[in-house]
């Protein structure tokens, strides 16, 4: 939004799939709030409980995520349908579905060995720099790990496809949210060594904050230079609050 309002004085973007990011975005908030809660208010019912709850609220969210897919993709695909452009927007030929489809598989498997290489390269650093492991995970890891996708939501801003850069930040936020993380809940019992959904205070208090603050920017489907502004600063605060939080 910085970005792209630094070009242009008003950015437009569709406003009901904003909406709809935004409430799911506080759907996955609560999918980690609850068992947090739970933890605090009812720990004396034991830890079998607790992974269960997480168990059944990761199901939860998993059916939610598909049935967002077939909303999205199916029944109300024409409401997500975002700003016509042509080919000629990105000055080339379109390619056929099948080049598209081969060139989208080589280039994530690409994109995903070098953030795992990014990754790999951060460990000596942080061990010299005696950075806490939740920082290293919830800034630096999310930094390096989504660089792609970060350099891609902003370069399509400043194309003015607000649309395109909106699903990008939020999409992504919503796969791990709900498919990435219930997927690890699922596969932990494959392993034997259960996981549960369960987050300090501190960490669920930053999704929360973070959740409201971007439905409040989106709620009007236009965008400005301040509001990024307002977005990053955000984002500094809790990376600030997190190196200084306690291992």
């Amino acid at each position: 939004m910085f970005a792209g309002g630094m070009k242009y004085e008003r950015q437009k973007f569709n406003q009901i799939a904003a909406g709809m990011g935004a409430s799911l975005l506080l759907l996955a908030a609560v999918g980690l709030i609850i068992p947090a809660l739970f933890h605090f208010t009812a720990a004396d019912r034991g830890i079998v409980i607790e992974r269960e709850l997480s168990l059944t609220i990761s199901f939860i969210l998993f059916v939610i995520y598909v049935a967002t897919l077939l909303f999205t993709l199916k029944t109300h695909h024409h409401l997500f349908a975002g700003e016509a452009h042509s080919p000629s927007d990105l000055g080339e030929q379109p390619w056929t579905p099948r080049v598209s489809i081969s060139i989208l598989t080589v280039v994530a498997s690409l994109v995903a060995l070098m953030s795992e290489m990014l990754v790999g390269a951060l460990e000596p650093a942080v061990q010299q720099l005696g950075l806490t492991r939740v920082f290293v995970g919830v800034i630096l890891v999310a930094l390096v790990g989504n660089a792609a996708e970060h350099s891609t939501a902003v370069m399509v801003a400043l194309k003015n496809k607000m649309d395109l850069a909106y699903g990008i930040a939020v999409g992504s936020s919503l796969q791990i949210a709900l498919l990435v993380a219930p997927l690890l809940v699922f596969a932990s019992y494959l392993f034997g060594t259960p996981l549960d959904l369960i987050f300090t205070p501190f960490e669920v208090a930053a999704v929360t904050i973070s959740v409201l603050i971007v439905g409040f920017v989106a709620m009007d489907g236009e965008s400005n230079w301040l509001e990024g502004v307002m977005l990053v600063g955000v984002y500094l605060m809790l990376a600030i609050a997190f190196f200084f939080l306690p291992a």
